[in-house]
């Protein structure tokens, strides 16, 4: 298939897995790791600055980094790679967190696994029915 039937908008464009999909789907995680702590700041009116932002959202891209590293040429699958990405991300993630200096109470650790893990898996989910139509996401 030629490189311009895979641009947006093309008719017949079909995404693959080369190309610019996979710097789309990780940069679609790494904004929603972004979007989680700035959800979380919002809820505890933490301040919404830029640099605050990304100080909460560090630890856990830090993680997701080295899960996504060690799971390269995974990321559209949802499981078993997504599924460890997305528990690396938040154990690493608070355990970063905590030696960063900030705390890590139980309800935001039920809250970081639960909404990390809808908006990690769920990429994954999406990402693999605009990838293989038709096609279980188990392989």
């Amino acid at each position: 298939m030629p490189a311009h039937d895979q641009t947006p908008g093309c008719p017949s464009a079909r995404p693959t897995t080369s190309g610019w999909w996979p710097a789309l789907a990780l940069a679609v995680d790494a904004a929603l790791i972004i979007l989680f702590a700035t959800l979380g700041r919002r809820t505890h009116e933490s301040g919404m600055d830029p640099a605050g932002i990304l100080w909460t959202a560090l630890p856990f891209l830090i993680a997701w980094a080295a899960a996504t590293l060690a799971t390269h040429r995974s990321w559209t699958r949802l499981w078993p790679s997504g599924v460890v990405v997305w528990l690396v991300t938040v154990v690493g993630g608070l355990l970063l967190r905590v030696l960063f200096g900030d705390t890590a109470a139980f309800s935001f650790q039920l809250v970081t696994a639960g909404v990390l893990g809808v908006f990690l898996l769920s990429r994954r989910l999406v990402t693999a029915l605009l990838l293989h139509p038709g096609r279980t996401t188990r392989s």
